[in-house]
């Protein structure tokens, strides 16, 4: 099953999707940010619906929380939570905060390698950051299932 991962801007809300074995994530498409907190949940909500009726079916949700590089919550950090709730009541999907300091940098510098015109680099960037904090996320998970397997083998 696929999983999900959402980078909230203010203006622009970039998505992303990992492959069915939650390996690998891609940049997926934006969708509009501006509104009320059940404004944004439901238009993100009516996508992320849509996706889970897709025979590849939908896991989760990963959602960017802001902070500061110094690990204080940034003040969008209220909004990312109060959207991330709303959309685990719409969906009914699992909804997991995934730390996102530094990912619409590291967004652009790997854009900046393969696309030297700004407009479209920008146009791409909110996806591509969504990208980024879902890959964070699979790769902490495939991680923690490595750990949990060395321990059972070195019980057995």
């Amino acid at each position: 099953m696929r999983v999900v991962g959402v980078d909230l801007g203010r203006r622009q809300i970039g998505l992303a999707l990992s492959d069915r074995s939650g390996t690998l994530a891609t940049p997926w498409r934006t969708v509009r940010g501006g509104g009320s907190v059940p404004e944004v949940a439901g238009r993100l909500g009516a996508v992320l619906r849509k996706l889970s009726e897709d025979d590849d079916g939908l896991a989760g949700i990963v959602v960017g929380l802001p902070s500061h590089l110094d690990g204080r919550p940034h003040e969008h950090a209220v909004r990312v939570r109060a959207i991330a709730e709303a959309l685990e009541l719409r969906t009914g999907l699992a909804v997991t905060l995934q730390d996102e300091r530094l990912t619409s940098v590291e967004a652009e510098q790997r854009l900046a390698l393969r696309e030297r015109d700004w407009r479209k680099r920008k146009a791409r960037l909110d996806a591509a950051a969504a990208a980024i904090i879902l890959q964070d996320y699979l790769d902490a998970q495939l991680g923690a299932r490595e750990v949990r397997s060395q321990k059972a083998e070195d019980r057995s």
